[in-house]
């Protein structure tokens, strides 16, 4: 009843947004840190330019769920053979990012442009669910991305409207699981496509080949800052640290956002243990923190407020421990859900408001 009492109240808000929607560039970041442990550690940003006001859901072992179809049929049934903890968005029972209890991973990211459903007809229905509950039947399905692999196939997503926005959202997945493996789902030209992520990183469109050939075009990317240079009788001395990274794209680009995400996720001294590569995540995802203002396209909403994107919240999960770290614009201080000791056996989906002000605390005198 609440999560139903929550959509009804995010509907208005999240319609009133729903026509900028297909111009503004939603602007998620995904990377992946292995400690010296043998952690892994899922970390991700999530931007939009509406609150999507979402929340932490723990959804219990033997929860049961119905998928959503194009012509209003009943979807794929299936009861949660694992528990889950994560974040999800406009009062979906749904998360759009999360763990479960076997350590797998998987979250949501804007695929704007490049998306392409599968085509479906009504006998499909018995196996066909929306894109944004593909996130949550991975989770309380799967222990491994090696299990994801194997039944992927199984299931149609086609193109489905989301109610409150008019349109079918747009979306590819990042699927990690606790041994360090990663794989990036997609639709696209009405096929499924997969690859495996061996970097750990995933942003938005283009396709995730893409990105990937694109590297390409950093080959001089080094760790190390440059040399000087010795022109003649004339030694160029670098201004400082960082010349190695010379030429690296700054803007909030997906293709910009990929290549920085590599660079930094593949350079940083590597963690000794989960809680630090927690940590270092969140230290490398400040670098793709987006203030209100800085991304933006020229429309306004009804109200004549400027749109623009920002992060509404960042997440770290620690694979081994299961525990979910997240901060909001709002609070920057870390949060953590730890989901071995939530009801895994409840019978109800359990809610933790996301919400809170910045606390500034005083040390002085």
């Amino acid at each position: 009843m609440g999560l139903r009492t929550d959509l009804r109240r995010v509907v208005a808000a999240a319609a009133a947004g729903a026509l900028l929607l297909g111009s503004t560039a939603q602007a998620c970041t995904g990377i992946r840190l292995i400690a010296a442990d043998g952690t892994a550690v899922h970390a991700r940003t999530l931007e939009f330019a509406i609150d999507l006001q979402s929340n932490i859901l723990v959804i219990p072992r033997g929860y049961a769920r119905t998928g959503t179809t194009p012509d209003g049929k009943p979807g794929q049934t299936w009861t949660a053979k694992y528990a889950s903890v994560g974040a999800n968005g406009v009062g979906l029972p749904f998360l759009f990012d999360g763990v479960n209890e076997k350590g797998l991973s998987a979250a949501l990211y804007y695929f704007p442009t490049s998306a392409g459903y599968m085509p479906y007809t009504p006998e499909d229905a018995p196996k066909t669910m929306a894109a944004w509950e593909l996130g949550s039947w991975i989770l309380e399905n799967f222990a491994s991305v090696e299990e994801v692999k194997a039944h992927i196939g199984d299931v149609v997503v086609p193109a489905v409207v989301f109610a409150a926005w008019g349109f079918a959202p747009e979306a590819h997945y990042d699927i990690e699981d606790s041994t360090g493996h990663g794989l990036v789902i997609e639709y696209v030209g009405g096929k499924l496509t997969t690859y495996d992520n061996v970097l750990g990183v995933i942003t938005n469109s283009p396709a995730y080949g893409w990105h990937m050939d694109n590297l390409r075009n950093y080959l001089n990317f080094s760790m190390n800052s440059a040399p000087p240079v010795k022109l003649g009788p004339l030694t160029l001395e670098p201004f400082g640290q960082g010349t190695g990274m010379l030429g690296m794209p700054g803007d909030f680009t997906p293709p910009s956002r990929f290549v920085r995400a590599v660079a930094f996720s593949q350079s940083v001294l590597q963690p000794k243990t989960g809680r630090d590569a927690v940590l270092e995540a969140f230290h490398i995802l400040n670098q793709f923190d987006i203030p209100k203002g800085s991304a933006r396209d020229d429309q306004k909403d009804a109200h004549g407020n400027i749109q623009a994107d920002y992060t509404l919240w960042t997440s770290a999960i620690d694979l081994k421990t299961k525990q979910y770290f997240f901060r909001t614009y709002q609070n920057s201080g870390i949060r953590m859900v730890d989901l071995t000791k939530m009801p895994l056996d409840g019978k109800q989906i359990v809610t933790i408001p996301m919400t809170g002000n910045e606390v500034i605390t005083s040390v002085g005198p």
